[in-house]
């Protein structure tokens, strides 16, 4: 599968636009990582444990919107995006990956 954050790939042309395709998590932090984080908080830094989180969540929309992309029978994904919410009142973060599905020629 192709993906590209712009909107044509080098070489080929776009013979079928299939529409928008997309793939999102909700991911929950765990008390465990937050009590670190919260140490790491006070003396400043990097906060590897959310840092790991939010690498992990993007990678699993990713896959999830190459699936719905595989679904479609697409040959590329364009113009790839990502979008971050918080969700449950702070307590959960979705990442939402999507962008368009195309057949090339």
């Amino acid at each position: 599968m192709i993906l590209s954050t712009t909107f044509d790939v080098t070489g080929r042309t776009i013979a079928q636009h299939l529409g928008l395709v997309r793939g999102n998590v909700v991911r929950s932090r765990f008390i465990g990582r937050d009590i670190v984080a919260g140490l790491r908080m006070i003396v400043g830094g990097e906060i590897h444990e959310y840092t790991k989180l939010l690498a992990e969540s993007r990678e699993q929309a990713l896959d999830r919107m190459i699936q719905h992309a595989q679904s479609l029978n697409a040959d590329a994904v364009l113009g790839v995006r990502f979008e971050t919410t918080d969700a449950g009142a702070g307590q959960a973060t979705e990442v939402l990956a999507y962008g368009t599905a195309v057949k090339l020629g």
